[in-house]
């Protein structure tokens, strides 16, 4: 089993940033890649960005150039780094695991606004 503890949403203004944090425990050592998704009021849950555990990024279109995905091994934690944020960013942000068993695991959730 894994678990996965997102934290760092808020509320921020059009062309600000926000750093998200997403802690990893459990089986560890299980986890094959991890990624970050979002789901706006209504919409479907998309991915935004994906991190293997061997380093290996990969971006949606609409983030590319804006967030940067990555992962602290020795915290066991997973940063995405939002940049020039817009107002149609905002979205509740999953974390997501998937381990080699193909196991597939997500946090609870936090809350990113962005609005003047």
């Amino acid at each position: 089993q894994v678990q996965l503890v997102e934290s760092g949403g808020g509320l921020v203004q059009p062309g600000g940033s926000l750093r998200l944090s997403c802690a990893a425990s459990g089986s560890i050592f299980s986890i094959k890649a991890m990624g970050w998704y979002r789901q706006a009021p209504g919409g479907p849950r998309e991915m935004l960005a994906a991190i293997t555990s061997g380093g290996d990024t990969d971006y949606v279109d609409s983030v590319k150039g804006r967030f940067t995905i990555s992962r602290d091994n020795a915290k066991n934690t997973m940063y995405l780094q939002m940049n020039s944020l817009k107002p149609e960013d905002t979205a509740v942000y999953y974390c997501y695991a998937r381990s080699r068993e193909d196991n597939h695991y997500w946090g609870q959730g936090t809350q990113v606004t962005v609005s003047s």
